[in-house]
């Protein structure tokens, strides 16, 4: 399977045209066809479907597609380590991180580093833990913020010294509006927006301490803006972390929960992982930086 009719087969399945795709390729559209032709007999299934309304992937190609986009992101990767292995301090870091006001310390570590550094640049990629620890066992990242527990034969990390603060965003006109805090009794019932994340139920009953008969999911979010959206839509209340939504003059407010229930994180990469300079130059700094944190 040759890197660059994946290319092909990823420019197609993105413009969802071959015309559109041959002109972004500076390939005439016949050479385009019979190349992903080629690439469907090579693996023996169907991967696009063409139709008056344009084209779309079969299943099998939209598993492609997935692992298409993950091999290109690596080769990309690898390129991009190779050509910045001069002496000279240059080229991409990769960090992936669920969403957290523990960010900031991964900006200042970055900050620090900018003045001295102009070559080296970031790629932050937004994810649940367990995608971010799939994506560093891929090698697509080169260290992740996390706030699951993680094998540490597999993984080495750094404890994060800032806390986040689980509460409940909703709109000011919602009934639990009025409270300085809300008590997890309070929920039973409840339309709730959260997280994403595998048995719902069980995970948010053992968290806030609600039988599971008696939790309501009205929706669910991968990134706490959209979880947000549906809150100011008045769908229910949205538990989340503090910080992330700014709520200061608008129909939304943030309430604790009580009893007080905090989120730590964890700074991970895998051991014996031999990193580009720029990402070596930065887990230096950045253990510095959390050394001297609160100094």
């Amino acid at each position: 399977m040759d890197i660059r009719v994946l290319r092909y087969f990823l420019a197609v399945a993105r413009e969802q045209s071959y015309s559109i795709a041959a002109e972004r390729l500076f390939l005439s559209q016949p050479t385009l066809s019979r190349q992903l032709k080629e690439l469907e007999e090579e693996l023996g299934k169907t991967l696009l479907i063409r139709s008056n309304k344009g084209v779309t992937l079969t299943e099998e190609g939209m598993i492609l597609r997935k692992r298409a986009e993950e091999i290109v992101e690596l080769l990309e990767k690898a390129e991009q380590e190779v050509k910045n292995s001069s002496d000279s301090i240059s080229g991409k870091v990769y960090i992936g991180a669920g969403e957290t006001y523990a960010i900031k310390l991964i900006a200042d570590t970055a900050r620090h580093l900018q003045a001295d550094n102009p070559g080296i640049s970031y790629s932050l990629y937004s994810a649940d833990g367990t995608d971010v620890l799939e994506r560093l066992d891929r090698g697509l990242i080169d260290f992740g913020m996390i706030f699951q527990p993680y094998d540490s034969t597999k993984y080495e990390g750094i404890k994060i010294p800032l806390k986040d603060t689980f509460g409940v965003l909703m709109r000011q006109d919602m009934p639990l509006a009025d409270k300085d805090v809300i008590n997890l009794s309070d929920l039973k019932g409840q339309p709730l927006i959260v997280p994403r994340q595998q048995n719902h139920n069980t995970q948010l009953s053992q968290r806030i301490g609600i039988a599971e008969e008696d939790i309501n999911i009205a929706a669910e979010y991968n990134l706490v803006y959209n979880g947000s959206v549906m809150a100011a839509e008045g769908m229910g209340y949205c538990l989340c972390l503090d910080k992330l939504i700014n709520t200061k003059g608008g129909n939304m407010c943030f309430k604790p929960i009580e009893p007080k229930i905090e989120a730590e994180c964890t700074f991970v990469w895998k051991r014996y992982t031999v990193f580009t300079k720029a990402a070596s130059l930065f887990l230096s700094q950045f253990k510095q930086d959390i050394d001297n944190f609160g100094n």
